[in-house]
């Protein structure tokens, strides 16, 4: 079976003080067990950085610890999955036509990467923008 992570849960799973950490954290280890294969976009290895090192954690987190948190928890763990150039601008027509805009174009990418990865299921707790975007399609959005 394969799972995409969204960012936000991925966050989640490394912040002891997030509200949904528990059950992020299981999540992670059962894909550090190997129980499933974890498939993350490239995007979000980005997106993980910028929020790792720019939220207002207590303890801040310096860009070191933020790379080791990344490589230990996830660039270790996970297949990372990109889009080809021309899939871009499918994307973004894709978006337009449908009427999409602001930041649902990120969690486009996301799915759009899951997708391409043939993934069972997207773990996230961003469902809502998920499930516009899953609209008669195959993969399981799961928050819990």
């Amino acid at each position: 079976m394969k799972i995409l992570f969204d960012t936000s849960v991925l966050i989640a799973a490394m912040i002891e003080s997030h509200p949904k950490h528990r059950l992020a954290l299981a999540w992670l280890i059962k894909a550090k067990n190997k129980e499933f294969e974890m498939i993350i976009s490239d995007h979000s290895l980005l997106e993980i950085y910028s929020v790792l090192t720019s939220a207002p954690f207590k303890p801040r987190i310096s860009p070191k610890t933020a790379f080791r948190l990344i490589d230990n928890n996830i660039y270790q763990n996970a297949s990372i999955r990109s889009l080809e150039k021309r899939q871009y601008m499918q994307l973004i027509e894709k978006i337009a036509q449908q009427g999409f805009k602001g930041g649902i174009i990120y969690d486009a990418f996301i799915y759009e990467s899951a997708q391409k990865a043939e993934v069972d299921k997207i773990i996230t707790f961003n469902k809502k923008d998920f499930d516009l975007l899953n609209i008669g399609q195959k993969i399981e959005i799961i928050s819990e």
